[in-house]
């Protein structure tokens, strides 16, 4: 069985406050897009348990990869053997916010409960994600998404247009659990704008971008470059980053801003032009 696990961008992402559990409470407006990795998932009569293979080889293997984990918490869940092969063909970078891990965990799920045949709702299927991540669950139900909670409580929505996004990352990443924690004490960088941006019914913001750009000012600088740009509706850092996309205007030519973008501010960034979903 093929499968694929698409990426995300995060439209919204307002932070409330911390949690006793040491996680944060968020709101967020999530949005799949059309980058995917893909997930070829076999049974195997020989045993052997779950065996994954993956062309980037600095995806982590065993049990420290989401696609491993998911698969362990549905044999545990349903009490199937777990003689599976998987194996996962990397597109969506790492360390980018655009959820690449946890999609290939949730597929894996949905991937799962049907080559097995178990019919286990999407419900149960979000609380075994919830488990395993907090952007999982999101993934799970196939559609953009409010996500509350510490992103596990997912109420799927429509959006009120198909925006046509360009992802632009520089060749690093950033640490999810590492821009959490330096939310609460970091500061605004002068001169660079954070505020809510409006467009087409939708507002555009990310409270992750104060911590992050404090640290990757270049971040920053591409943010306020993208803003300037005559293509661009919206731009923000998806998630905590490295990734920030630029919402288009309508009959613009993403590719000619990517070359710009690369020319002007930094040839090695990555970039790709999708749409929501």
């Amino acid at each position: 069985m093929q499968v694929r696990a698409p990426a995300k961008i995060n439209l919204s992402l307002k932070i409330l406050g911390q949690r006793a559990d040491g996680f944060h409470e968020i709101e967020t407006l999530i949005a799949p897009i059309s980058l995917h990795d893909e997930i070829e998932i076999e049974r195997r009569s020989s045993g052997g348990g779950i065996e994954l293979r993956c062309d980037e080889p600095t995806v982590p293997q065993g049990d420290e990869n989401l696609v491993v984990r998911a698969a362990k918490a549905f044999f545990a869940k349903t009490k199937r053997k777990s003689d599976v092969s998987i194996e996962l063909r990397k597109k969506i970078p790492g360390g980018a916010g655009l959820g690449g891990g946890s999609s290939d965990a949730a597929s894996t799920l949905l991937a799962l409960n049907e080559l097995f045949e178990t019919k286990l709702s999407r419900e149960t299927l979000a609380e075994i994600a919830a488990r395993i991540g907090s952007d999982v669950p999101f993934f799970i139900f196939q559609s953009a998404a409010l996500c509350k909670g510490r992103g596990e409580v997912v109420s799927p929505i429509k959006l009120h247009k198909q925006f046509s996004i360009l992802p632009l990352k520089p060749d690093f990443g950033v640490p999810t659990a590492w821009a959490y924690s330096r939310w609460q004490h970091s500061r605004e960088i002068p001169g660079i704008h954070y505020g809510a941006q409006k467009f087409a019914g939708h507002t555009f913001v990310n409270d992750l971008e104060r911590p992050v750009f404090e640290k990757f000012i270049f971040l920053a600088q591409l943010k306020m470059w993208l803003l300037k740009q005559p293509e661009v509706s919206a731009a923000l850092m998806s998630g905590s980053g490295s990734t920030v996309f630029a919402v288009l205007h309508e009959n613009a030519d993403p590719l000619l801003l990517a070359t710009r973008a690369k020319a002007e501010l930094d040839p090695e960034l990555w970039s790709c032009v999708y749409e929501t979903r």
